[in-house]
């Protein structure tokens, strides 16, 4: 191996160990994932989304570059979630760029956790599910290839993770694939993928997603040779083939799997699909209700810009809206900080688990389109923290240079960097916790206006991408290079002065007037006074039932 080889394996290495660490302890309950078919897209794109969610995750985007390998090279296996040593694998000849969670080919690659059973935890292998969405990413084309990949690595090695659920998309395919251990007896782990119908859209959100699948249609289902006779072994199944589920045998159907996590899916369907009403009874745990489905044809064709819009969901306008109940305070704040569960007269009780929530590292949605050069239709409209409040920038697969405001080492999660996109939108965001109604509005103009101007301009951007990759790809990567970052960080210099115009108008409880885009100001230039917004009328109707006479002004 070269010195610039030694240079760059060197380099991959410590990013890895720095992402690692970066995303220690990620629980379950922690992740979503929407897919969409290229003929349920408007434009024929493929479609996956992800929110990574954790309380110690650091919003920031990352860029692993392509290199070769000499024989007998080995690659150290960290743990993702802890950055534990778990072993050496080979090298292959050579590995492909990685932008975030899609490489240079347009293959992406999304999870969610559900944990299943424990006793299929496997404390011997050494690949854990980061490292198989990474090392796929690196050395796999397609979602088939990825596939391959994935599993042959867990049967050679051993997986180290408990349950868990992809999302494998390429230019053409969308496949779900679940995974689970098979304890410390057998090395390996038992398996499902299941191809999305192209006019279909899917999602996964912790909880195991597949049920009946098909056993004789090869092209698109696969699935590992031992899953229903593995399960018959460890006394888990005795039915039929036909009616085997993987999900009821390797998972666990409880509350928090159906409420917490599968209504999130049933969310995303009830927004696009018709019909969705005869699936409340699964969500709220009814015996013998019928099963959410693994994928539901919309009513209409999705665009890029309805998916992020999705990600922003919190049940609005369904039975499990999180602005109806008191528990949204006075200005009808969609969210409800941990713990997700809470004890009143030896009753639990439990707080709803939407798609936006406020404990986001980054989210993004990987658009993938087969008619265009891999450089520029491999598109990862990414952002930081929150979804519901975050902007979604253009990332081009193909780039090699990350932009200031997404760049690891500017801030951490412990380190507030006013060019960091992370901590400025959590500066605009956590204001707006406590008093949502009142800000949203601010922020939706201003987040509105700079992703609608994204929208608008990226078919030129990429028609000029298109030209200068005819006469040069090296060109046009530098100038997505470019185009990326200067609207990253723009973007993040105009929220910055969102959240200083927040702060100043909702000063203290108070709003101040304003007029032609200005804070109002008397004649003699001092300022006029501000509004009082008050409360809701519920908010006060509670402390009179709680107070009852205490309060009352009397005569």
């Amino acid at each position: 191996m070269t010195n610039k080889q030694n240079k760059i394996t060197l380099k991959i290495k410590l990013i890895f160990l720095v992402l690692l660490a970066s995303v220690a302890s990620i629980p379950a309950w922690g992740c979503s994932s929407l897919l969409v078919g290229k003929n349920a897209s408007t434009d024929g794109s493929t479609m996956i989304t992800y929110a990574a969610d954790a309380h110690v995750l650091y919003g920031e985007l990352y860029q692993y570059p392509a290199a070769d390998h000499k024989k007998g090279d080995m690659r150290e296996v960290r743990e993702w979630d802890s950055n534990k040593h778990l072993g050496y694998i080979p090298e292959i000849a050579h590995t492909y760029s990685i932008v975030g969670n899609m490489n240079e080919h347009q293959l992406s690659i999304s999870e969610s956790t559900w944990g299943g059973r424990k006793e299929l935890c496997d404390t011997t292998g050494i690949i854990d599910y980061g490292s198989l969405i990474y090392i796929a990413l690196q050395r796999a084309k397609t979602a088939r290839e990825a596939i391959e990949v994935m599993t042959s690595l867990v049967e050679k090695y051993g997986y180290y993770s408990s349950g868990e659920s992809f999302s494998i998309a390429d230019p053409n395919e969308i496949w779900i694939m679940e995974l689970i251990g098979k304890g410390n007896t057998e090395k390996g782990a038992v398996w499902v993928a299941m191809r999305i119908p192209d006019d279909c859209i899917a999602g996964h959100a912790n909880h195991s997603r597949i049920h009946k699948f098909p056993l004789k249609d090869k092209n698109n289902c696969i699935y590992s040779k031992d899953v229903i006779t593995f399960a018959r072994r460890q006394g888990y199944y005795k039915g039929k083939d036909e009616d085997f589920s993987f999900s009821k045998t390797y998972a666990e159907t409880d509350f928090g799997a159906l409420r917490g996590c599968d209504a999130r899916v049933w969310a995303y369907y009830n927004k696009f699909a018709d019909g969705m009403e005869k699936f409340l009874p699964w969500i709220n745990g009814k015996e013998g209700s019928e099963v959410l489905p693994l994928y539901v044809k919309p009513r209409k064709k999705l665009t890029v810009k309805d998916v992020k819009w999705m990600m922003r969901d919190h049940f609005e306008n369904t039975p499990f809206d999180m602005t109806k109940d008191i528990g949204a305070g006075a200005w009808k704040v969609p969210y409800r900080y941990r713990p997700m569960t809470f004890v009143v007269d030896s009753v639990e009780y439990t707080n709803e688990r939407a798609i936006a929530t406020q404990q986001t590292g980054f989210s993004f949605v990987a658009q993938m389109r087969s008619w265009l050069p891999d450089a520029i239709g491999g598109t990862l409209w990414f952002g930081v923290d929150d979804a519901n409040t975050s902007i979604y920038i253009p990332m081009y697969c193909a780039m090699t240079k990350i932009p200031e405001s997404y760049a690891h080492g500017n801030g951490d999660l412990y380190t507030l960097s006013w060019t960091s996109a992370f901590w400025v939108n959590n500066f605009v965001a956590n204001q707006a916790y406590n008093r949502y109604s009142l800000m949203i509005p601010d922020i939706r103009k201003v987040q509105s206006a700079i992703e609608d101007d994204l929208e608008t301009n990226q078919k030129s951007i990429e028609d000029k991408a298109i030209e200068l990759y005819k006469q040069s790809p090296g060109e046009a990567i530098a100038y997505l290079n470019d185009y990326s970052a200067t609207k990253a960080n723009d973007a993040t210099s105009k929220y910055r002065k969102l959240g200083e115009y927040l702060l100043v108008k909702f000063l203290d409880g108070n709003m101040k007037k304003e007029k032609d885009g200005e804070f109002q100001r008397s004649a003699e230039g001092y300022p006029v006074t501000p509004f009082f917004p008050g409360y809701d009328e519920r908010y006060y109707r509670s402390i009179v039932d709680e107070t009852g006479d205490h309060l009352k002004v009397t005569k």
